[in-house]
């Protein structure tokens, strides 16, 4: 699919000759951000080579590329717990 938006031409006379870039990379960080697009959906968008390429480009932008919340080290703690019997 191909998106196009129209941006005025003096919102972007700052000389930034690769803004379109800029712009797809906006939308794949606040994409992955909102949950609405995976890791491998950001590797392909940005044309990037593997997942450690879209952990860099994440990290960058101060985005942590794991979704693991502190619930979560509990529940799998609690399970581990019990599967080993303590």
């Amino acid at each position: 699919m191909n998106v196009e938006i129209q941006i005025p031409d003096d919102v972007f006379k700052s000389g930034n000759d690769n803004i379109s870039r800029d712009i797809l990379e906006a939308v794949a960080a606040e994409g992955f951000r909102s949950n609405q697009l995976t890791t491998e959906q950001v590797r392909r968008l940005l044309g990037l080579e593997s997942r450690f390429e879209v952990h860099e480009f994440l990290a960058k932008r101060g985005i942590p590329w794991v979704n693991y919340s502190v619930e979560d080290a509990r529940r799998e703690s609690d399970k581990l717990r019990k599967l080993l019997g303590k």
